[in-house]
């Protein structure tokens, strides 16, 4: 267990800095890993039903609840390694929460960036930053059904824990920034921009980064299939 109290050794993912002092505590528990990944599910609705108000209150306390809900998502995979309670129920449950927790924050980002301003089209961003997240998710079920037999297939989560790996080609420093440094640390940038309550910046970026996100994605994917 002591090597889970190990500072981290490389900058990125920032979430990493977080977790890792929060994990030795759960590990002095009987708290199970899939209960963790409730709790960051838990947590991360909370942050969508905080972002729905479209106030300034509303949105540094849904960015506190989503930050709450990276940590805990980090911490279930290291309690589970050390705990040696790894299972297919827990990656799969772990996979579907990410897309959960993705999903409903755009689409509470917009409803509540639409309200405040009175302009619908900021809902649609937000239900197309929502679709992406979907289609990415449906990406990985596909690929991980298609390498179930394979030693070495990834879940999502199996894929976003290999952040430490470094990049081989310009193509791979692409899919890098996208999969492991955006992703990982989301939180962060929501909540920073929370603080100066411009969140909903976020929604046009997001409703075309997240189909560049499941192209990358499934680009990574069949690139990996291949070989």
């Amino acid at each position: 267990m002591t090597s889970t109290r190990n500072a981290p050794t490389h900058i990125f993912p920032l979430v990493r800095h977080l977790s890792y002092r929060l994990t030795p505590l759960f590990l002095k528990t009987a708290i199970t890993p899939n209960q963790i990944t409730a709790a960051s599910l838990l947590f991360g609705l909370l942050s969508a039903v905080c972002f729905t108000s479209g106030n300034y209150i509303g949105g540094i306390m849904g960015a506190l609840c989503m930050t709450a809900s990276y940590i805990f998502d980090n911490c279930d995979g290291e309690v589970a390694r050390v705990k040696n309670m790894s299972s297919e129920f827990g990656a799969k449950f772990d996979d579907m929460t990410d897309w959960l927790v993705d999903a409903s924050f755009f689409v509470a980002l917009g409803y509540g960036t639409s309200q405040t301003m009175g302009q619908a089209f900021w809902f649609w961003f937000g239900c197309a930053a929502a679709a992406g997240a979907s289609i990415d998710y449906v990406v990985d079920l596909f690929y991980h059904a298609q390498n179930k037999e394979k030693k070495d297939s990834k879940t999502r989560a199996a894929v976003a824990a290999s952040a430490g790996k470094k990049p081989a080609d310009t193509l791979d420093w692409i899919i890098y920034i996208f999969h492991k440094l955006s992703r990982a640390d989301f939180f962060m940038i929501v909540l920073v921009l929370a603080l100066f309550n411009v969140v909903w910046i976020l929604l046009p970026f997001a409703a075309i980064g997240a189909q560049v996100y499941w192209i990358t994605d499934l680009f990574d994917r069949a690139r990996g299939f291949r070989t």
